[in-house]
């Protein structure tokens, strides 16, 4: 009766339905755990999500006693193999909803292996909310929202008092030997960092969540963005634990917004590379060059853009309010496509998530879903006034502007001794670049709707 649990991305023990499943199944006998190494999403992978990635089997691995099958190869082989060696009849697993992982759980059942779904890395799988009406699929979110909270998701699942595996033979043990980037500095991994994240969070942040989200200088939001996307820690484990005041209800919102941006592209697959609104593509775009490579490099010469950059470079992560201001710099100060800076952002993220990343972008360009119009520009001077008022983050990721105080150092090139430390000059004048992507706008829209101010 033994069962395989095929861990993906969903590396924990508590609520973790599929897990469940598989001990269940058993009945008694031993179940077999294994992480597969994924050459095809590996090479899509930077140095920083790949050591965090080993971090995390490790710690699912001790949590299992050591007794996770790691495994390299064709997932189809590596299951059969499995199957055969053990006497397991079937693979149980956490639903997979992304393009890619819908492909290959295809696969592997057309080869004829039973994969067992049970859960998925949501609180409510895409696919389950829609509009009463017909039917279709939500495409703003707030709708949406309100749906999935009528919806409502099931309690966590139990963790299990006892997990019986199978003790893995010598070939089983096939841990990367990926080290962190010389560097670097990343979140800790594994589920027990994802719990006291979650309970630090809780304690020092949550109650000003809603006014602290957005300024990129205080430790005000979760940092739970790796944990999720690794599945150390279930949104269900955090919703159980909301209650009902303003805060926690934006906090319930951005859970929310991670599984709309699921939902949209479980409808639109091709939306991972490709635009959401297709008159989009017919939109004069430069060709990447040497302001591409400032702008990946954080030294686009305007400090709250070039701060977030780095941030990036250094910990694989960046601040929410901070994503929107550099992808928007990307889309309409630089005139570049979206996915320059989407797939930049797969390269380097340790979260990175396929549907909150390239929807996320699309939502800044204005070439996806919801209310954020191509003629919304983000004044990349301004958002740092007021998200990062005093200079506290920029002077954390951008030394050469450290000797400046709050009054100086969203615009050095106004003092004096703004450059004295190196830092570089503007690469483009914001007000310029800005009458610019509207002009190209209006070279493919109809209707001639009037330009917002900048945000």
């Amino acid at each position: 009766m033994r069962t395989i649990m095929w861990f993906r991305r969903d590396l924990r023990l508590s609520d973790h339905p599929a897990l469940n499943a598989a001990i269940e199944a058993a009945a008694g006998d031993e179940i077999v755990p294994v992480f597969i190494i994924d050459p095809a999403l590996n090479a899509r992978s930077g140095g920083k999500r790949l050591a965090y990635m080993v971090q995390s089997i490790q710690t699912l691995d001790e949590s299992l006693g050591n007794c996770l099958h790691v495994k390299i190869g064709k997932q189809e082989e590596v299951l059969r193999e499995l199957m055969d060696r053990y006497g397991a009849t079937e693979v149980h697993i956490s639903e997979d909803f992304e393009p890619y992982g819908v492909a290959r759980d295809a696969r592997i059942e057309a080869a004829g292996i039973k994969l067992v779904r049970t859960g998925s890395p949501y609180a409510v799988a895409p696919g389950r909310v829609r509009k009463p009406s017909d039917g279709t699929p939500y495409k703003v979110y707030t709708p949406f929202y309100r749906a999935w909270c009528v919806h409502g998701w099931r309690a966590p699942a139990p963790k299990p008092k006892t997990i019986l595996a199978a003790t893995p033979g010598p070939d089983d043990r096939n841990f990367p030997d990926w080290k962190v980037p010389e560097g670097a500095i990343l979140t800790p991994a594994g589920e027990s960092e994802a719990l006291l994240r979650w309970k630090k969070f809780q304690k020092s942040a949550l109650a000003q969540y809603d006014e602290a989200r957005n300024l990129a200088g205080i430790d005000g939001t979760s940092r739970l963005s790796a944990h999720l996307k690794w599945g150390e820690i279930h949104p269900r484990t955090l919703l159980a634990e909301l209650g009902e005041s303003k805060a926690h209800d934006v906090f319930r919102k951005e859970i929310a917004w991670r599984e709309f941006y699921a939902d949209v592209l479980h409808h639109n697959p091709h939306t991972d590379k490709d635009y959401y609104a297709p008159i989009y593509k017919e939109m004069r775009y430069d060709e990447p060059g040497e302001k591409f490579t400032a702008w990946c490099e954080g030294r686009t010469g305007f400090p709250f853009v070039d701060a977030a950059m780095r941030q990036l470079l250094l910990e694989g992560w960046m601040h929410n309010r901070t994503r929107m201001v550099v992808a928007s710099f990307l889309v309409k100060d630089l005139h570049l496509e979206w996915q320059l800076g989407a797939n930049f952002f797969m390269e380097h993220l340790v979260d990175f998530d396929v549907a909150s990343n390239s929807h996320g972008w699309q939502w800044t360009a204005g070439t996806g879903t919801d209310a954020s119009p191509y003629y919304r520009v983000f004044n990349p001077i301004e958002q740092g006034k007021r998200f990062d008022e005093n200079g506290d983050y920029i002077r954390t990721y951008v030394p050469e502007l450290a000797h400046l105080g709050a009054s100086e150092i969203h615009e050095p090139w106004n003092f004096l001794d703004g450059y004295s430390h190196g830092y570089p000059e503007r690469i483009v004048d914001h007000a310029t670049e800005r009458l610019e992507a509207l002009a190209r706008l209006q070279e493919i829209k109809s209707d001639k709707k009037p330009p917002l101010e900048d945000n």
